[in-house]
This record gives C-alpha cells, sequence and structure tokens, in this order.
C-alpha cells in the first residue's frame, strides 16, 4: 500500500460572516440535542459513577524521641518547634584553650545586669544598703584587656570594643561567671559571710531565678554532643523516632542545611532503631463528602458553555523534555473533571498513615482504593508526592505515610553574626574560607576585612614598639627573592589531603597562613572555622577537615545568626543556628610563589 505524501483539509463555507445566531445554541429539535450529546460521548456508561462519600481509617503518629549524630537519643517534647531542637548550637562564649579569651562580653552583661535587677525587686535591701550589688561587680569582674597577653589583642585593636571594655570594666559584673558558678552547684551567698546569713534563703531562691531565666532565654542543647551541625558535611544531621503500628519507624535528615524544615528533608531509616518512642495515637475512622477539584480556568462539562478566559492554556508551550508542563496540561485539559478531594485534618507534628480507603459511588458500588505510589521502593516507573524515600539499597516496600514536621510557617532571622564563604581558588589550587563578617568581643558583627586589617595593624605597632637589638644593615641587591607574598587576614586556607587509606579520595583540612608581622600563624576568628582550636587540652594539635565534595565550584556559603518564632502556644523561642546556602562562584586570592621583586631602599639618615 502507498502512502500518501500530501494531506487534504476538507473545511466548511459559511454562507455568512455571523456566528451570533449559531452560539446561541437554540433548541429547536431535542432529537438533535440527543444525537449531538451522542456524539460527544456523554452517553458512554464506563462504569463512571461520581463518588458520594469517603471512609477512611488514618493512623497518627507523634514523633517523641530526637537524637544527634553524637548524641544519645533524647525525649521530643512538644513545647518548641523541630527546627529550634534541629539547628540549636551552643553560644561561643570564649575562644582559646580553655576558654582563656572572654568574648560575647553583650550576653555576659545582660546576664549580669538581670542578676542586678532581681537584688532589686527584693525591695533594695540586697542591693545598695548591705552592699551586695558592689560585692557582686568585684567578685565577677570584667577586666581591662592586657597588651602583653596575646588573647587580648582582638579587644585592643578595634577602638569601639576598646571603649566599651573602659566603660564597663569594674562597673559592671560578668553574668556568665556567676551563672557558671551557680550551674556548679555552689550558692549565690557564697563569699557574703556573717552579713548574709539573714538574706540566705532569699539569694539562693533568687540563683536559681536565674539559671531558669537564662535558659529559657536563648535555647541551647544540654550538650556539645547534642548539637546537630556536622562541620565535616557542614549540614545539620539528626533522626527523629515515632511509635507506628507496624512499630517504631526511624526517620533521618541527613542533610538539612538549615532554614525552612519541611517533610522533604526526612527520609525512613530502617538500621539503628532510637527506641523509647510513646505508644500511637488511636485510628481515627471519618466518613466525608468528596468535592470536585476546581481552579480557575477549567473546562466546563458541556459543549455549548464557554469558558472565563481567565486562564490561556494556549500560552503554554512546552518543551517536548518538559516533563513537569506536560503533565501539568494533561491534567488541567484531559483529566481535570476526574479528580476529587476529601477532606482530612491532621495535626502539625504526626506521622500518618492511611489505614483504608473505601469510596462509594451514585450506584452504590464500593471502591476500595490503594495508594498510586505503592510498591517497591526502588521502582523507577513509581511515581508519588510527599512520601519519604528509604535509605539504603535494599529492595523494600514503599513507604506511603504522611509525614508534617512539628514545624513553624515563619522564623525571623537576625543579622549574621558569623559569614563564612568557601570558594576555589584554581590559580593557587587552594580552598579558601573568607570570613566575610566576624564577630567582635562585644558581640557587634563586624566586617571580616576592617577586623584583620585592624589586628594587624595593632600588632604591626607592638612589634615595631619593641627594643630590637642593633645589627648592622648588610649589602642590598637591587632585586630580592621573595618565596611566597601574604594575602588578607581574614583568609583561611583549605589545603587538600588524601582520605585516610585512600590514595584517590581528598578531602580539605584547614591550614594556616603565616602573619606578616611576626610569621606566628593566622588563626580564623569565626566559631565555623575554629572547629578542634577550643577543644583540644593545651599542647593538642587542632585539626579540622572538610568533605571535598562540599565546597562546588559556585561555592558555598556559611552564615551564623540568632534566630526567632513562636510556637502554637504564643511561646517566644530563641535559638542561636548556622546555615548553609550557595556560593558566588570561584576566587582568586593573589598567593603567589618565587617571586623577584625591587629592593626597598632604606630611609636616610634624620638630620
Amino acid at each position: 500500500m502507498t502512502e500518501p505524501t500530501s494531506f487534504t483539509r476538507l473545511e466548511g463555507r459559511p454562507r455568512t460572516v455571523g456566528f451570533d445566531r449559531a452560539l446561541r445554541a437554540e433548541v429547536r429539535d431535542p432529537l438533535w440535542m440527543l444525537t449531538r450529546q451522542w456524539q460527544l460521548g456523554e452517553f458512554r456508561g464506563a462504569n463512571a459513577g461520581s463518588p458520594v462519600t469517603v471512609t477512611y481509617a488514618v493512623s497518627p503518629s507523634r514523633p517523641t524521641r530526637f537524637r544527634a549524630p553524637q548524641g544519645q537519643p533524647q525525649d521530643l517534647t512538644g513545647d518548641r518547634p523541630l527546627e529550634t531542637v534541629a539547628e540549636r548550637r551552643r553560644l561561643p562564649l570564649a575562644y582559646g584553650t580553655p576558654g582563656s579569651e572572654k568574648v560575647a562580653f553583650d550576653l555576659r552583661l545582660a546576664i549580669g545586669r538581670h542578676w542586678l535587677k532581681l537584688l532589686d525587686s527584693a525591695g533594695g535591701l540586697l542591693g545598695q544598703v548591705l552592699g551586695f550589688k558592689k560585692f557582686y561587680v568585684e567578685r565577677y569582674p570584667i577586666a581591662l584587656p592586657d597588651a602583653a597577653r596575646a588573647d587580648d589583642v582582638a579587644k585592643l585593636a578595634h577602638p569601639e570594643v576598646w571603649a566599651t571594655m573602659q566603660a564597663i570594666s569594674g562597673r559592671r559584673m560578668d553574668g556568665y561567671l556567676f551563672y557558671q558558678h551557680l550551674k556548679a552547684g555552689r550558692d549565690a551567698d557564697e563569699g557574703l559571710g556573717l552579713g548574709a546569713i539573714l538574706h540566705r534563703q532569699t539569694l539562693r531562691k533568687l540563683g536559681k531565678r536565674l539559671v531558669i531565666w537564662y535558659e529559657k532565654l536563648i535555647d541551647q542543647p544540654a550538650a556539645a554532643a547534642d548539637a546537630t551541625w556536622d562541620p565535616g558535611r557542614l549540614e545539620h544531621r539528626f533522626s527523629v523516632a515515632a511509635s507506628t503500628p507496624g512499630g517504631e519507624k526511624k526517620l533521618a535528615a541527613p542533610e538539612y542545611p538549615g532554614g525552612t524544615l519541611e517533610w522533604h528533608a526526612f527520609s525512613v531509616d530502617p538500621k539503628n532503631p532510637l527506641g523509647g518512642t510513646k505508644p500511637p495515637e488511636p485510628t481515627l475512622t471519618r466518613t466525608v463528602f468528596p468535592a470536585p477539584v476546581r481552579y480557575s480556568g477549567m473546562p466546563l462539562p458541556r459543549w455549548w458553555a464557554q469558558e472565563d478566559g481567565k486562564t490561556n492554556f494556549a500560552a503554554v508551550r512546552p518543551d517536548s523534555t518538559d516533563l513537569a508542563r506536560l503533565v501539568f496540561l494533561e491534567f488541567a485539559l484531559v483529566f481535570s473533571n476526574d479528580w476529587y478531594q476529601v477532606p482530612c485534618d491532621l495535626p502539625a507534628g504526626t506521622l500518618s498513615r492511611i489505614q483504608g480507603l473505601f469510596v462509594t459511588d451514585v450506584f452504590g458500588e464500593k471502591q476500595w482504593i490503594t495508594p498510586a505510589g505503592d510498591g517497591r521502593d526502588e521502582e523507577w516507573k513509581r511515581w508519588s508526592m510527599f512520601t519519604l524515600d528509604t535509605l539504603g539499597p535494599e529492595d523494600v516496600r514503599a513507604d506511603t505515610d504522611l509525614f508534617l514536621p512539628p514545624s513553624v510557617p515563619k522564623v525571623t532571622e537576625g543579622p549574621a553574626l558569623e559569614e563564612v564563604l568557601l570558594i576555589r581558588d584554581e590559580n593557587a589550587n587552594l580552598v579558601w574560607g573568607i570570613e566575610q563578617t566576624v564577630s567582635t568581643p562585644a558581640g557587634e558583627p563586624r566586617r571580616g576585612s576592617e577586623a584583620a586589617a585592624e589586628v594587624t595593624t595593632f600588632r604591626q605597632r607592638l612589634h615595631d614598639a619593641a627594643p630590637a637589638e642593633a645589627a648592622e644593615d648588610p649589602p642590598r641587591a637591587p632585586i630580592s627573592y621573595v618565596a611566597m607574598n601574604s594575602v588578607p587576614g581574614h583568609w583561611i586556607p583549605f589545603i587538600a589531603v588524601h582520605e585516610p587509606g585512600d590514595n584517590r579520595e581528598v578531602r580539605l583540612q584547614r591550614a594556616a597562613m603565616p602573619s606578616v608581622v611576626d610569621a606566628t600563624p593566622v588563626r580564623p576568628r569565626t566559631s565555623l572555622l575554629r572547629v578542634g582550636l577550643d577543644e583540644l587540652p593545651a599542647g593538642g594539635k587542632p585539626q579540622y577537615f572538610v568533605h571535598e565534595e562540599e565546597v562546588t565550584r559556585a561555592g558555598t556559603r556559611v552564615t551564623l545568626a540568632y534566630n526567632r518564632t513562636r510556637w502554637h502556644d504564643g511561646r517566644a523561642v530563641v535559638w542561636l543556628s548556622a546555615r548553609r546556602g550557595a556560593g558566588r562562584g570561584e576566587g582568586s586570592s593573589g598567593l603567589a610563589f618565587d617571586l623577584v621583586v625591587d629592593t626597598p631602599l632604606p630611609l636616610p639618615p634624620a638630620p
């Protein structure tokens, strides 16, 4: 048989240019109307009864256990959002080993001020008449920085910090030192002597109130191991567990960058159960009325009806590989009248499973509905939404539960106290951690380049003021050899080293550049990059590794800021957290080796 090489299109020739009468669809011949309906397929009954009622049974379960990667399983209470528990970290109140450099004096002053206000709340007798305020200011002082101490250089280098330290030294107390004194199990009246015998119980009650106030002010993990931030992966890692009718189910969030915590951050982890979950809630059975899905621009069910034209589907021009738009158009233009919605109210913070779903249509027939995403978890043809995948390569059945995390819709993020930009430098073959924003000892954010320049200038002045032995000026050549030039002090290098036991895979190890003043290693100032510097004992070798794949060609941006939100009971929650985002591409530090430069001429002798 031959195939035609051309096609002929048959079109009718209208006898008039007006179609007003034809569009009226005047009912003159009922038989013609019935024939037209038959032509459009409106008489075909392919078991297409409309649903009347839907009966379903749902089993909700609340996650009651939580675990950080390095911590022990603990109870997950419902008095705070899950973002708070998953992101909170301990406040950096001291640097150095072991905590030799005190920082965050804004928070230290706030705690001390609250304690002095508690003394005034006792009637004023404890604070002024008996002189207890002066005692606590002298016992927990804020000392002026000393230029002889290397840890105090950061306080002396910044004019604003130095002015603040002069204003508060000897006039205000270090409230955090007093808080540590109380947390160690010691009494608030310790050291007052016989003058506090009559007020001992009052002072101890006020001390307990101070501890409760501070611990409610900013939510922190009880121990450092309970923090979820993985500095090697630059993301949060944690898991929760709930008791379901089939047993305990563990949900892991292995790659949570921070910010908005939704269902897609979790996966089912069948290994290493947490244990200790509370019993599940009773199963809920409800019978509801389904409603057809409606949207703007939806095709109407009768041929003579005209759409309102609010949505122009003809303007959507998908490509042949644009599957999302093709699926959307197919739903909107072909199967839109086949979809119904069923109301099902579930509280936030539940892991729910549909135990059964019966649909009764207008003919009285009942249909048992199974999940669309049921089947093997690794089946590539399976498609579903709002369901959880299962970790591991094992061939298991797909999980069709619906998880609504106990999160909040909006979290207010404060200004970045620390900001680190990890970039790749192809010229120097290094990765740099640029401290864009650092936190000063007074607790205020400051541009990292300005803070590094101030510290370098201050140390240079100290170095120039130190007495030096007189030495004969050696002969000078016109040119000089420089092994390596310098980079700004807020650029921290990361070098590539081999993974242990692997000759191919590499990871990034934090290194240090020599100072331009005295060649001492330049240490980072942000807690995001000081991993290992403040936890090791004296004499230990600090190391910090970042997995190489975490720093892409686009770079990685990590910020540290306070977050605040309100829980459903109206309670305000504040916590300090890190958040990861995309960088701004590659960069160049200007680092170069083996340079030949002009020799600087000596200064002429003073007249």
